[in-house]
């Protein structure tokens, strides 16, 4: 594979696509890279002049923005609408009192730690491109699609509505991966409760329409990087679901786009994050908002973050979803055509992290 900085790309004929099936047929992703020495990051991670150039700014700090955080412990009133104004306004927020035992975070963020820096021969038998496995470990889902890859690795697990076999999990993440799941699908029942309250549904709106029906956990495994600026952890992106919850470590990065600037995401002690997804923009007829988000890479690693994103992912569903019939008006027409999940998802790894939101594509 070919490893160069900028400074030493030749305009000369480059095959991208040997690079990629080189790098794809290790099956040790990132974490194979670093620990094979590299000290310059690969040609097929570095991130395009063009798209640099044209990049927002990162908040520096000196203004008052701040991603909202929900304490859930507070008047209910109170907390409905704080939640409804960080959905509507930002997409983002932080949740503090949440419910989810301290140890039970820690032990997920421990157990991801502990699959990514398997031995690469051990980790191998669960490398898979291709679909239909309910546990899968990959670098880069849309690796031959991205103009550049990212620096990170990623295992992804279909808990429900059809669950995986706990036998089926690697045992160093087996018994974490089902207790976080049971704790932060608790969760996501009570978030979605408020969240149906501030569209001024009933509080079971969003569960009887199955938003909570499915989820998928998605562990992150961000190596330190050799040269950070020239590539991403993740690149900009929404997220193809309902609601994603993010338990992130100590290290950071996590952006939020936020009034064209890149605000940081700052991991606080004991906090889940939680951002809107696609589909309930979609079903919330922009009454709710799904932003883009990213990933740096840095220097400093390994970062872990786990994502449990609400979606049923593999459940062939043919239940059709468009803006929520009780929110529209002759004022405030619907905005998006009806879809099936499996059609938005297969549309949206279709394009891959192109930094373009799917939700246009659906749009009337």
């Amino acid at each position: 594979m070919t490893a160069t900085s900028p400074a030493t790309n030749s305009p000369s004929a480059y095959d991208r696509s040997k690079d990629l099936v080189a790098f794809d047929e290790t099956q040790t992703g990132v974490k194979g890279l670093v620990d094979s020495g590299v000290t310059v990051v690969p040609r097929i991670f570095i991130r395009p002049a063009d798209e640099i150039a044209a990049d927002f700014p990162i908040s520096d700090g000196d203004n008052e923005f701040a991603v909202p955080v929900a304490d859930l412990s507070v008047n209910r009133e109170d907390l409905i609408s704080k939640i409804r104004r960080a959905a509507a306004e930002v997409g983002f927020f932080q949740v503090v009192n949440h419910g989810v035992p301290n140890e039970v975070l820690e032990r997920m963020l421990a157990a991801t730690r502990r699959f990514h820096e398997l031995p690469g021969e051990t980790k191998k038998r669960f490398y898979w491109r291709g679909g239909g496995r309910k546990f899968t470990y990959v670098s880069n889902f849309d690796l031959y699609k991205s103009k550049y890859a990212n620096w990170r690795d990623t295992t992804f697990c279909s808990m429900a509505p059809d669950p995986v076999d706990p036998q089926q999990l690697p045992e160093v993440v087996r018994d974490e991966m089902m207790e976080y799941s049971a704790q932060v699908t608790k969760l996501a029942l009570v978030l979605f409760e408020l969240l149906s309250l501030g569209l001024g549904l009933e509080g079971d709106y969003l569960k009887n329409i199955d938003c909570a029906m499915g989820h998928a956990i998605l562990c992150h495994y961000y190596p330190a990087c050799p040269e950070p600026e020239l590539t991403m952890g993740t690149t900009k992106h929404s997220d193809p679901d309902f609601l994603t919850i993010l338990l992130q470590d100590h290290i950071g990065g996590l952006q939020v786009l936020y009034k064209d600037r890149w605000v940081n995401v700052p991991p606080l002690p004991g906090a889940l994050v939680v951002n809107i997804g696609d589909l309930l923009q979609l079903i919330s007829n922009d009454m709710y908002k799904s932003v883009e988000h990213r990933v740096l890479a840095n220097h400093v690693g390994s970062r872990t973050s786990v994502a449990c994103f609400f979606t049923p992912h593999l459940y062939p569903t043919a239940r059709l979803y468009g803006p929520i019939q009780e929110i529209l008006s002759e004022t405030s027409p619907p905005v998006y055509r009806e879809t099936t999940i499996p059609d938005f998802v297969k549309y949206y790894d279709s394009k891959g992290l192109d930094g373009k939101s799917a939700l246009s594509h659906f749009k009337l």
